[in-house]
């Protein structure tokens, strides 16, 4: 068997286990609690692991919108109702069981759930966890007066019924699939906390919050760290630290330089730049890997720009692009071409979308054919309309500020104005991405959510924030037979009959370029030596999702 034909076999294969979870009665899993070999890890709580990120974590309220380096806060303070493993498998977590058609959990037409709870879960205050946490988190998420990150999938969710404290159920409007993974992500936050306050957007449980989780809110220093507490109490195996420090180090060269140092114990998001990786993985004492994510890199377009709205500039801004030079002149190889938002490890993976091609000459005939001509400024326009516009990226970020000023130098041949206009992290995923105020940016993105392939979130026409939807499709692309497949993959719980219309997406949205895919992440990811229980897990969005689990060797 080759290796590819293995690759498709394990996707397969965690496709199907991600479906029917549960129904082998999953009651948890090392990763999750008690290292595999946890003889050796300490009793209680000893040492403590300092986390590098490029990023400050601004917002601590999970349900509220937020960014990739915010969750490893999340996961460590709070709980979910379930957890997704490395394999894309869903395990419980606050719940004592996954929920499916064999078990009862889930009816045979997909409408109606039932979720058994745990009943040894406390909040970090001591009051008791129920099913009325639970209730108070999902009607809360649809509260129109709420800055929700994500209602996918819950504005579907009717009849929530607390049948008692370890037991609730509810009706689905109509069969949603992926409502399992959304809630792998769903953190359950306290009614008794919460349901005081008159705005919860404002509440001040949302500068340090009360959870279930692993770990307890320590103290923030805004602009330098974030430091949470082992939970002593908590219901599973672990914490085996006493402290998890996040530090914000904004200069990815300083990043580097403080894990090389010692200063640092693990580099997080954005992790350990490709220029790097050469060196880093030759360190003493220290363990370097190359992680393949979800995630790519693309050159993101807002197409309610007038200078993007015509195919044909998106189509020459692709062709003008040489991603084999950035790839391997800036990025040493490290990530892996791609043509879509569909991770190659995915069982949904298309492998057949036609491959991108660097072609300024082709480029600027598609420009000459579509009527955009240069003016007296040397600046291609179209009936007023000039083809200049900015691109923005984090600060900071050496590597991406290079390709932006690559870009700037190839675009400029054909006539083409980009202007480079880069934000601090908190600006720049604020409300200038979230409402869409960008032209253009750079930007890593996971569209799924756990192993799902729905990407509803991020590509149908009802998620445009800026045009008072619920979701991520910042580029605001509508397509009207896009939005028809999402509906239609969702209703389904049989991966192979989703795959063919998740490919077809693929193609439609290739075809659009709504973003110019670049690259798929591998992220190079490091630790020193010693630390104990650490596991990639590239259906989440963090390293930081199984701290529970981490311990010092002794």
């Amino acid at each position: 068997m080759t290796e590819a034909q293995t690759a498709s076999n394990y996707s397969r294969r965690s496709a199907l286990q991600l479906m029917i979870a549960g129904a082998a009665g999953l009651t948890g899993s090392n990763l999750f609690g008690k290292p595999a070999h946890a003889r050796t890890s300490p009793a209680k709580p000893s040492g403590r692991v300092i986390v590098g990120l490029g990023q400050e974590p601004t917002v601590f309220n999970p349900l509220m919108v937020h960014i990739e380096v915010d969750d490893g806060v999340h996961f460590s303070v709070f709980d979910a109702l379930f957890r997704i493993d490395p394999q894309g498998v869903i395990q419980p977590n606050l719940a004592a069981e996954v929920p499916d058609q064999k078990n009862g959990g889930i009816t045979p037409d997909g409408l109606n759930w039932r979720i058994r709870l745990r009943d040894d879960v406390r909040w970090h205050d001591g009051k008791p966890f129920s099913a009325e946490d639970v209730k108070f988190t999902l009607e809360l998420i649809m509260n129109p007066n709420f800055r929700s990150w994500r209602t996918a999938g819950h504005a579907l969710v009717r009849d929530i019924k607390v049948i008692s404290p370890t037991e609730i159920s509810w009706r689905m409007e109509e069969p949603f699939a992926p409502y399992l993974s959304f809630l792998t992500e769903t953190f359950i936050v306290p009614k008794h906390v919460l349901e005081k306050e008159a705005n919860p957007n404002s509440a001040a449980f949302n500068q340090a919050p009360v959870g279930t989780g692993p770990f307890k809110w320590g103290e923030r220093i805004a602009g330098d760290h974030l430091e949470l507490v082992a939970n002593l109490d908590y219901f599973g195996e672990g914490p085996h630290i006493e402290t998890l420090v996040f530090k914000y180090i904004p200069d990815l060269t300083v990043l580097y330089t403080q894990f090389k140092s010692g200063d640092i114990d693990l580099v997080g998001q954005p992790y350990i730049t490709p220029d790097h990786y050469g060196e880093a993985k030759t360190l003493p004492n220290r363990v370097v890997t190359l992680v393949p994510r979800t995630s790519f890199e693309s050159f993101y377009l807002n197409l309610e720009r007038p200078q993007f709205k015509e195919l044909a500039v998106r189509e020459a801004l692709y062709a003008a692009i040489d991603k084999e030079a950035i790839i391997q002149g800036l990025y040493y190889g490290v990530p892996t071409p791609t043509e879509t938002f569909m991770p190659r490890q995915s069982f949904f993976f298309n492998a057949n979308l036609p491959l991108h091609q660097f072609d300024l000459n082709r480029a600027a005939k598609i420009l000459d054919q579509a009527g955009w001509a240069k003016g007296a400024d040397g600046i291609r326009a179209k009936n007023g309309v000039r083809l200049s516009f900015a691109n923005s990226t984090t600060s900071g970020d050496p590597l991406r500020e290079q390709v932006q000023q690559y870009l700037q130098q190839t675009f400029a041949q054909l006539g083409i104005e980009m202007k480079i206009s880069n934000l601090p992290a908190a600006v720049m995923w604020g409300d200038f991405w979230v409402q869409s105020q960008f032209d253009s940016v750079i930007v890593g993105s996971s569209f799924l959510i756990g192993a799902d392939p729905d990407v509803t979130n991020r590509l149908h026409s009802r998620s445009i924030a800026a045009k008072g939807g619920r979701g991520s499709n910042n580029a605001q692309y509508s397509n009207p037979e896009v939005d028809a497949l999402l509906d239609k993959g969702a209703r389904s719980f049989d991966p192979e009959t989703r795959r063919p219309i998740y490919f077809r997406i693929q193609e439609l949205v290739r075809r659009d370029l709504p973003f110019l895919p670049l690259y798929q992440n591998n992220s190079v990811e490091g630790l020193k030596k010693g630390i104990n229980g650490f596991v990639p897990n590239g259906n989440t969005r963090t390293e930081s999702w199984n701290a529970l689990a981490w311990y010092w060797a002794s």
